[in-house]
């Protein structure tokens, strides 16, 4: 807009204030929440949003930048027992930790998700206390990165057909198979692997990296979460020695219990990514001068933002009510669904119609919104599809299960 022109309606940055202000859920948080929420804020607009758009379009991760997360931040594993390595923040702050994290892409919140709630979690509940501190305080630190071995190319969403397996040979474990769309997969030092034992019971297990047989390679062509590293592992009779092995793992209710820790991140996550689309809409819209004045005067534009602004406020207040419950020890996993699910679809929502008001901006890659409406195809999807979380939900409706195989 010409410096020479009257401007109509709020600065840019004074817009975002505004509606920051709005949606604030800040007096029902603690005071360490905040601290965290506003330390990785601090965070992810020096060291994620500069160089973020070079990342999506080279499909690269700055792990060095990465693993200070844990060695600088202290997030991986920041619920857990400080003996190794955890802070005991609550599931509130981790919450508000990854809603900051994926306000810069969902590559981030991925990495704090796959580390704390796919590795170092299973670790410390089906492990046994020489494993946990064997592996626990260098993966918070960062000195280790760890991935997450369920998906495979053959199941999905039906986890339970796994065919890799861990089976005892002359005496020996061997495990054998392969697993698809593993965050991390190439560059984890640990990999936390599920797999059906001779009886057929889902056991886990953690292989290092270099073990002779384990080999990972990065997924190629992917058009989503390119800032983010995707792999596929494969095992070719690995030897897996018995102390590696959870000793209290040993049905799919495991792995299962796992993914609910990511979900729940995720569904503070999404809260992040939506903010980011609304907030450069709006800004767009006070910039953006058509049939001589700013876009955001247009009705069409205001019930988008209108729609957006909703959407984030009823996803901010559900995450923070799963977030008290889980403090409390009273979620069930069907409230982990209905945010995961409501959420990730309010933020895909967001990105879609953020770009819509870019018009063809909204598709060039000087512009922000594209990368979170590609990277959201990944999280609509991964753990658990939008379609399964209806369904856990519609079970526990109803009493029927959707999944019967009979």
């Amino acid at each position: 807009m010409s410096n020479e022109k009257k401007r109509i309606g709020f600065e840019p940055d004074q817009a975002v204030a505004n509606a920051r202000a709005l949606w604030s859920i800040d007096d029902m948080l603690h005071e360490e929440e905040r601290m965290i929420r506003d330390t990785v804020a601090r965070f992810v607009e020096k060291n994620v949003l500069p160089d973020a758009a070079k990342h999506f379009k080279a499909a690269t991760f700055p792990l060095d930048v990465g693993r200070r997360l844990g060695s600088e931040l202290g997030l991986f594993g920041c619920t857990l027992p400080t003996k190794y390595g955890g802070s005991e923040i609550s599931n509130v702050a981790y919450g508000l930790a990854n809603q900051q994290l994926e306000y810069g892409g969902s590559g981030w919140r991925s990495l704090l998700s796959v580390q704390s709630g796919l590795v170092m979690f299973p670790i410390y509940t089906f492990g046994s206390e020489e494993q946990r501190m064997r592996w626990l305080p260098k993966l918070a630190k960062g000195e280790y990165i760890g991935c997450f071995g369920l998906t495979e190319p053959g199941s999905g969403s039906d986890p339970g057909s796994m065919r890799t397996t861990l089976k005892r040979k002359d005496g020996k474990l061997i495990l054998n198979g392969a697993k698809q769309w593993i965050t991390n997969g190439t560059v984890a030092d640990v990999a936390v692997v599920w797999a059906k034992d001779d009886e057929g019971k889902v056991r886990g297990c953690v292989i290092e990296k270099g073990t002779p047989g384990f080999t990972a390679r990065d997924e190629e062509h992917k058009f989503s979460l390119r800032a983010s590293v995707t792999s596929n592992l494969f095992f070719d009779d690995v030897v897996v020695p018995e102390e590696n092995v959870f000793p209290n793992a040993n049905s799919l209710g495991a792995p299962l219990k796992c993914l609910n820790q990511a979900r729940y991140g995720i569904m503070w996550g999404a809260t992040g990514s939506a903010m980011f689309s609304f907030e450069s809409a709006l800004r767009y819209s006070l910039e953006r001068c058509q049939f001589g004045s700013p876009i955001g005067g247009f009705q069409l534009q205001q019930q988008r933002l209108a729609y957006m602004f909703s959407e984030i406020s009823k996803g901010l207040l559900f995450a923070l009510r799963a977030g008290r419950l889980k403090d409390a020890g009273k979620i069930h996993h069907t409230h982990i669904s209905i945010g995961k699910r409501n959420n990730v679809f309010m933020a895909r929502e967001c990105a879609r119609m953020a770009r819509e008001m870019f018009g063809a901006n909204g598709v060039s890659g000087e512009y922000p919104v594209w990368r979170h409406m590609a990277d959201l195809e990944s999280v609509y999807t991964y753990e658990g599809t939008h379609d399964v979380h209806t369904l856990i939900i519609g079970e526990a409706l109803t009493g029927i299960s959707a999944f019967r195989t009979k």
